[in-house]
């Protein structure tokens, strides 16, 4: 379902569930992360859930996203501060990671990837940029995603959509586009 007209970048808030049909297959980066082929199936059947609350406190602009996958088969919450001051995460799933966050023009993006593809208001506010790496130090794994946040017309629709530069431990590349629906109703996942 496509997002309420106002949905800018300015303000992602909202509820949505990824659609599958609609997003790439993010199997090979999970496994280049280390996440368990086991782990990887639960993944692959249960529908992600997300709650995206984009706030701006003390002139700072931050995004929380809850993140449920269907079956109970787990949550995380991710606070993104658009500051680009990286920050040290224990992420459930990847394990220890280093991000940052920002607002970005996509005329400063130098991947096509991540930059073409976008719906004018996104063109016009800019992107959420968000760069994650491993901690190599602390988690014995390298791996880099570059990821760009915004609205994008896809199938006629303006949708919700991330886009991914993966660089795996061997530097493989792989590029992966997550597509999200809006849930209509507010209420709990």
């Amino acid at each position: 379902m496509a997002v309420p007209a106002d949905t800018t970048t300015l303000n992602l808030s909202g509820k949505y569930f990824q659609n599958k049909t609609l997003s790439d297959d993010t199997d090979e980066i999970l496994r280049l992360q280390g996440v368990s082929w086991f782990t990887r199936r639960i993944i692959k059947y249960a529908t992600l859930y997300l709650t995206i609350n984009h706030r701006t406190e003390e002139g700072i602009e931050k995004i929380t996203v809850e993140q449920v996958l269907s079956g109970g088969a787990g949550s995380s919450t991710d606070d993104r501060i658009l500051d680009w001051e990286e920050r040290p995460v224990d992420d459930q799933l990847f394990g220890p990671m280093l991000t940052k966050t920002r607002r970005l023009k996509l005329e400063d993006i130098e991947k096509d990837w991540l930059k073409n593809g976008w719906a004018d208001t996104t063109k016009e506010h800019g992107t959420i940029n968000t760069y994650g790496q491993s901690d190599t130090a602390k988690s014995g794994r390298t791996w880099v995603a570059d990821v760009t946040w915004g609205i994008e017309e896809i199938e006629g629709e303006m949708r919700y959509a991330r886009h991914v530069f993966f660089v795996g431990p061997g530097g493989e590349e792989i590029q992966a586009r997550l597509v999200y629906d809006y849930r209509e109703s507010q209420t709990d996942f």
